[in-house]
């Protein structure tokens, strides 16, 4: 049908919102497409054209596009009101049920997105041991603000570098990097700084970069050597969170960290953060302890009624078992179309997450950079013309959701060997 309404919608955004777009990764070239509606598995543009959509809101949407149980709890709760500068028997209900499923949280304060939780996260960390350094993993993502936001190769023994324009060199200087996988590098970062290293920072799987999974023992010794040096570890879960399973990766894996951050797929597609952990670090939280946080929507009563209807479901509805089956029989299904080809690709991922990357199977940050992303960003295009939205970076995990079919995945696996060719 073409796509001559968006390109024309897009010339006009240009002028008005920095790039065309309110967020970087929506910068399809030329132009991207406009969403006008969404239902299951399925997203339709302005121009009519309906495409099997493995992006998912870039992780939330686990129940698929405009899952009834969502909206009918939601439409219920907009009758009461969405807003109220008041506390909500929603939060101590939700905050039960997260408590229930996460063996690192006894308690938790509700914000507005991943990125606050992350950084609510880190400045409790920081308040609860009086140390300054955090250390996080090279190509790790843990939202847009300051600390976190360091250039790649700024190592263990560097001062972080931003990564943007705008940070002081002052808000990084506490940020120190090691390579995913690599606990030999982690250990010294910790033992380098040992007096002032407050907290460890970690997606258990990077999934903004592929997804990367953690080798065997890893995470295991990351956990160890965080106790033995009482630094804090925060698992980052605000992908993986209810994603892997319903306690998440941590459940997956079997790992505990200090503290967790949630979001994306506990709002059911409503803006939602959660930060969690143990009581100790969590009654540093103000108004009980000196580190301060607010927001105007924190605990958000549609967000909480969001969660409630979303772990209901997932629940009810046996979610994880559906969607993870789903995942390996796509994963096997590319991994036989590459073999078949002789092309020297991988494909990656775990539970509902996956990735074709176009090179050798990378187990950190710079091996997944050798990837051929101008291959990569041929075939996203001839995707796209095939009615099959992938996430536009190599460097992005692609989601499924329980809306997919096996009907989508068929035509999902036929697309794949048509356009890798």
């Amino acid at each position: 049908m073409g796509t001559e309404k968006s390109r024309k919608l897009f010339e006009d955004a240009k002028k008005i919102l920095p790039g065309g777009v309110s967020s970087p990764v929506r910068a399809i070239k030329p132009y991207p497409f406009y969403t006008k509606k969404a239902d299951g598995s399925k997203i339709t543009d302005i121009d009519g054209n309906e495409y099997i959509d493995y992006v998912m809101g870039y992780g939330p949407l686990l129940l698929g596009h405009n899952h009834p149980s969502i909206k009918e709890a939601v439409t219920r709760q907009l009758d009461d009101g969405w807003l109220y500068g008041t506390p909500t028997g929603l939060e101590v209900a939700l905050a039960k049920e997260i408590i229930e499923l996460y063996a690192s949280i006894d308690m938790v304060r509700f914000v507005s997105t991943g990125t606050e939780a992350t950084m609510g996260a880190l400045r409790a960390a920081r308040g609860f041991t009086g140390k300054n350094k955090i250390i996080k993993i090279e190509g790790g993502f843990h939202g847009a603000h300051e600390a976190v936001l360091v250039k790649a190769g700024s190592g263990a023994t560097t001062l972080g570098t931003p990564d943007s324009a705008g940070v002081p060199k002052d808000f990084t200087k506490n940020t120190l990097q090691v390579p995913y996988n690599d606990i030999e590098a982690m250990t010294e970062a910790i033992k380098a700084y040992k007096d002032d290293v407050a907290v460890v920072i970690m997606e258990p799987v990077l999934g903004n970069i592929g997804p990367i999974l953690p080798e065997k023992g890893y995470l295991e010794e990351v956990r160890a050597v965080t106790k033995e040096n009482d630094v804090v570890l925060i698992f980052d879960e605000v992908i993986t969170g209810f994603r892997l399973a319903m306690g998440g990766a941590q459940e997956y894996y079997g790992v505990t960290p200090d503290m967790t951050t949630l979001g994306k797929i506990l709002g059911g597609g409503f803006h939602i953060g959660v930060i969690g952990g143990n009581r100790e670090i969590m009654e540093k939280i103000s108004p009980a302890g000196p580190v301060y946080q607010a927001g105007t929507f924190n605990g958000s009563p549609v967000s909480m009624t969001a969660g409630l209807a979303v772990i209901s479901t997932l629940r009810k509805e046996k979610v994880h078992d559906r969607v993870n089956k789903a995942g390996d029989l796509l994963r096997s299904g590319l991994s036989d179309i590459i073999a078949d080809l002789g092309l020297d690709y991988n494909v990656s991922g775990v539970g509902s997450m996956f990735k074709v990357f176009f090179g050798d199977m990378p187990y950190n940050y710079q091996e997944a950079l050798k990837c051929d992303t101008n291959k990569f960003n041929e075939f996203f295009k001839k995707m796209l013309t095939d009615s099959i939205f992938l996430p536009p970076s190599q460097f992005e995990t692609n989601f499924l959701s329980v809306a997919h079919s096996k009907d989508d995945i068929e035509k999902t696996i036929e697309a794949y060997k048509r356009n890798l060719k």
